[in-house]
């Protein structure tokens, strides 16, 4: 028994759609873009001046009836999408929501050490989500946990900005706060 070969594609063609170029390209007739302007052309002609200048003939846009091509080294063009493709995932930040948990009862230091992670994650821009859970008779001075709360935003407030106001749900009070200013 003779197997077929397992291939896989290529992990830079999978980083973007990989344009059809010289013999993919499939309608009859492409409106090719030269320095000059553009044409409506047959494939064979626009295949024979490419092959003339020893470049590719790259598809650059496609989904009409007439597909528009571009003679260019095909390999520069591939080298420049990657780049911007790169370049745009630097730019961009994911504003994640990181969760910080209070309890009723906290001592002084184990607050400084909440704050400070909050002001970090603040000034990273990150959001942040205050939760204060309450157990068992605690649930009985719900006034302690909002006065807990309202201490930690007021602490806070040059950081970040509060959604909303807090609010009890169930035995927990929740707070989600945005970044006011992040670099």
């Amino acid at each position: 028994m003779h197997k077929k070969p397992n291939i896989k594609p290529s992990k830079q063609n999978e980083k973007f759609n990989a344009p059809r170029i010289n013999e993919q390209i499939t309608t009859p007739n492409v409106r090719l873009v030269t320095e000059t302007g553009t044409e409506v052309v047959t494939l064979a002609f626009a295949l024979k001046k490419a092959q003339e200048e020893t470049l590719d003939l790259v598809e650059v846009s496609s989904g009409q009836d007439i597909s528009v091509v571009k003679i260019i080294d095909y390999g520069k063009y591939r080298f420049e999408l990657l780049k911007k493709s790169k370049e745009a995932k630097k730019k961009q930040h994911v504003i994640t929501i990181k969760e910080i948990k209070l309890r009723p009862r906290i001592e002084g230091n184990d607050y400084g050490i909440k704050l400070r992670q909050s002001i970090d994650f603040l000034q990273k821009g990150d959001k942040v989500k205050l939760t204060l859970r309450f157990k068992g008779r605690e649930m009985a001075h719900t006034d302690l946990g909002m006065n807990i709360m309202n201490k930690f935003l007021d602490d806070l407030k040059l950081h970040g900005i509060p959604e909303k106001s807090p609010a009890q749900d169930g035995k927990q009070i929740v707070v989600l706060i945005n970044p006011s200013n992040h670099k």
